[in-house]
């Protein structure tokens, strides 16, 4: 992938590892100088001047991390991130057409056409991805599963243990864009992931509401009924159907 703004052809090398650097960003989320630099087996040096060149260009940003990160002494390492532009540089289909067709759906056919072809939509996803889920499966292996079938389909998966469960972290969105203005087809994804693992599942942050990362958390284990009080009365284990 070129991305937009790097040197000349004179320098392909640089632009390799550069593209490389903007690369692992999209598909881990955001990332230190350090484990950027460990990844493609280069001095931290040499990577930071790549940040710096992308973070001039406006492809990323220099962000805080989060604070549960910031264990030890001494000043936090600052992570980067992909900007809007950054993101642009990557592959995500008319953007600017789908946005145009979805707001011309709302006003002929109001809220309730839109939310009909979000749904729509999701299902096809969820037709798409459920053939690589096995629902009877365990929690951790569904989650894998569907992060494996999302990545081929270009939204650069992971997962990662969380407490009481496993979230699905999905770095690249190829609809974000769009879906800044209509949140509905986030709503009809989580739901669509809901009928692929059999599961509930949270959605926790969108790249398309600011966050760099779509994380969807799927909980281990669910409250069975709720007091007027708030307290649970028990909870259910849901790691694997029994």
């Amino acid at each position: 992938m070129k991305i937009a703004g790097a040197p000349g052809a004179a320098e392909v090398g640089c632009d390799r590892t550069r593209d490389a650097v903007a690369q692992l960003v999209c598909e881990r989320g955001p990332q230190t100088a350090a484990a950027l630099a460990e990844r493609l087996g280069v001095s931290a040096a040499a990577v930071r001047r790549h940040l710096d060149a992308l973070v001039d260009e406006g492809l990323l940003t220099e962000r805080d991390p989060r604070p549960a990160a910031q264990r030890g002494r001494g000043r936090p390492a600052r992570t980067y991130a992909l900007t809007d532009a950054g993101r642009a540089a990557f592959p995500h289909g008319y953007d600017d057409l789908a946005t145009t067709a979805l707001r011309y759906l709302r006003e002929t056919g109001g809220e309730q056409a839109v939310v009909a072809f979000a749904e729509h939509r999701a299902d096809s996803l969820s037709r798409l991805l459920a053939g690589d889920v096995d629902t009877t499966a365990e929690l951790p292996a569904r989650a894998e599963a569907l992060a494996g079938s999302l990545s081929r389909h270009g939204y650069a998966a992971t997962t990662e243990a969380a407490a009481a469960g496993v979230q699905v972290c999905q770095h690249h969105c190829p609809v974000a864009h769009v879906a800044a203005e209509f949140p509905e087809l986030c709503e009809a994804e989580t739901r669509a992931f809901e009928r692929v693992l059999g599961t509930y599942v949270q959605r926790l942050a969108t790249i398309a509401h600011g966050d760099g990362v779509c994380t969807t958390h799927l909980p281990t284990q669910l409250p069975i009924t709720t007091t007027s009080d708030g307290t649970t009365t028990g909870t259910i284990d849901v790691r694997k159907d029994r």
